[in-house]
């Protein structure tokens, strides 16, 4: 397989390879705290800072750790960062951005798209690409965070990032609950797929 370049390295995770669209990883936080833009904002960039920090050590440690223990190194490490970045959300966001997201931030540690991408990419690439390949992704699923949750708050709040869209629309609540959260991801990984076939591309 042809090497990618750094500049693809970086964007590869906004489109043909998007953590939530295309692999379809971290459904859960992508369903729990995409009420509001702002939430989808502070969850990727948490996303973001965890999976480059993480994906720089890994990929130091990666040859003295053994085969044996390596998940748990692995989530030894992320879970190290899931704390600092935490207790930094806690010290400086508004106080009601971190009742929102709530639990979603420790459970960090144990999502999927970390993990996979400190097996699969950091454990065998250089620093350099790994914490690109961490903050490309990250960034992927900050966007796609951000499209869900401004289809949901716009649709289920008639605001956007807070700012009311319309004084006659009347908002469907349905759209900031669950139901309202699977169906919007429903029809963007249709979307996606839809593209993908269209371009002749395995779903």
């Amino acid at each position: 397989m042809k090497e990618l370049t750094l500049q693809e390295e970086l964007t590869k995770g906004f489109w043909h390879q998007n953590p939530l669209f295309v692999a379809v990883l971290g459904n859960c936080p992508a369903l729990a705290v995409t009420t509001t833009i702002t939430n989808g904002l502070a969850m990727g960039a948490a996303v973001i800072m965890v999976m480059m920090c993480s994906n720089i050590i890994i990929s130091l440690i990666r040859k003295q750790v053994p085969k044996e223990v390596r998940i748990p190194c692995y989530i030894v490490v992320i879970a190290a960062f899931v704390t600092i970045v935490e207790l930094l959300m806690k010290a400086y966001l508004p106080p009601e951005i971190n009742e929102s997201l709530g639990i979603f931030i420790p459970l960090i540690v144990v999502n999927c798209i970390i993990m996979y991408r400190a097996e699969v990419f950091a454990s065998q690439y250089s620093v350099l690409r790994s914490a690109i390949d961490g903050i490309g992704m990250g960034m992927g699923f900050t966007v796609a965070l951000v499209i869900i949750s401004a289809i949901r708050e716009a649709a289920g709040c008639g605001t956007i990032l807070g700012i009311r869209i319309s004084e006659t629309y009347q908002p469907a609540s349905i759209m900031i609950m669950a139901p309202g959260a699977f169906l919007v991801l429903g029809l963007l990984l249709a979307f996606f797929n839809y593209r993908k076939l269209s371009r002749g591309e395995k779903v």
